[in-house]
């Protein structure tokens, strides 16, 4: 999971709401914050926004319940268009229902907010939904950038400290396999969190509270500072099988509950952070298994894929 300690560049917002007072609560507290905040009233003025060349937007706000086109329709319509289909969608909804949360998780929105919300929650996801879009947008230019010999590895063991490490690590597995562009965030995420929740023991609750207050990168600096943390290292082995990529992620932490993080949970959507893992078994790897008591994980790539 992104750390969140990065400066971004690109901050316009496309905000879709029928409710004009609403609306214009959502546009103060985004633009105090320093973002550019364009209006659409509706889904179908959103499409026409974006029709137009409107798709350098970091992050859409969608009402799910609007007049013309609802935010649903207007979801799929962005996740069908490969220029527009990685852009995160934060539905805001009134109604908290699993089985309308259930649908908008399945067509693409990882985000959710229930109205009413505080302006701090609102950042906060915001600034979460962000984050993850421009990392992933930094990988896929380093995809482009870095080209290494990968392809002519048969079997390897890495170990690494950082995050920074891992990122690394995390663009080199990406060239060994068929789709780099495909499973580079899935990387990403699992190496990410075995240092963040395996070596340095950040539980879910613990990141959330940190995210909310900007206080993830300097608790994560924080920790690797500390003496029961100076020699733990994450081991990634990797084999080249006649049919698949088999990577093995160790983690020298206690592990975790990992049965509640494969799919996406609707009772977490609401949450900043908790969609690593789900993100990663859906849509970069073919398989992705969880041993022990967490502290082990791996994933394999078919080499058809």
């Amino acid at each position: 999971m992104t750390t969140l300690n990065k400066t971004i560049s690109n901050k316009r917002i496309l905000l879709v709401e029928d409710d004009f007072i609403f609306a214009d609560i959502i546009q103060e507290v985004l633009t105090e914050a320093g973002f550019n905040v364009h209006y659409a009233e509706d889904g179908l003025a959103a499409c026409n926004i974006l029709e137009a060349g409107g798709t350098d937007f970091s992050a859409i706000l969608v009402d799910r319940l609007m007049p013309r086109m609802d935010g649903m329709k207007l979801l799929l319509k962005i996740k069908a268009t490969p220029a527009l289909e990685h852009i995160p969608i934060i539905i805001t909804t009134a109604t908290s229902d699993s089985a309308s949360i259930q649908d908008g998780l399945d067509a693409g929105a990882y985000y959710y907010l229930v109205k009413p919300f505080e302006p701090r929650v609102l950042l906060s996801i915001v600034k979460a939904a962000i984050a993850q879009y421009h990392n992933f947008l930094d990988m896929q230019e380093s995809l482009q950038l870095t080209q290494l010999p990968f392809a002519f590895l048969v079997n390897g063991l890495f170990n690494y400290q950082t995050l920074e490490e891992g990122s690394l690590l995390a663009n080199s597995f990406s060239h060994a396999c068929p789709k780099p562009e495909k499973v580079i965030l899935g990387f990403n995420e699992l190496l990410i969190n075995a240092v963040e929740h395996g070596n340095l023991g950040i539980t879910y609750h613990e990141k959330g509270e940190l995210i909310n207050n900007e206080q993830l990168f300097q608790e994560i600096t924080r920790r690797q500072t500390l003496e029961e943390n100076h020699n733990k290292r994450v081991e990634v082995c990797f084999e080249r099988r006649t049919d698949a990529l088999v990577f093995t992620i160790r983690d020298q932490g206690n592990g975790f509950d990992w049965l509640r993080y494969l799919d996406f949970d609707h009772e977490r959507v609401f949450d900043p952070n908790g969609r690593g893992i789900a993100m990663a078994r859906t849509m970069s790897f073919d398989t992705l298994e969880y041993q022990g008591t967490g502290n082990i994980v791996v994933v394999t790539v078919n080499l058809s894929s």
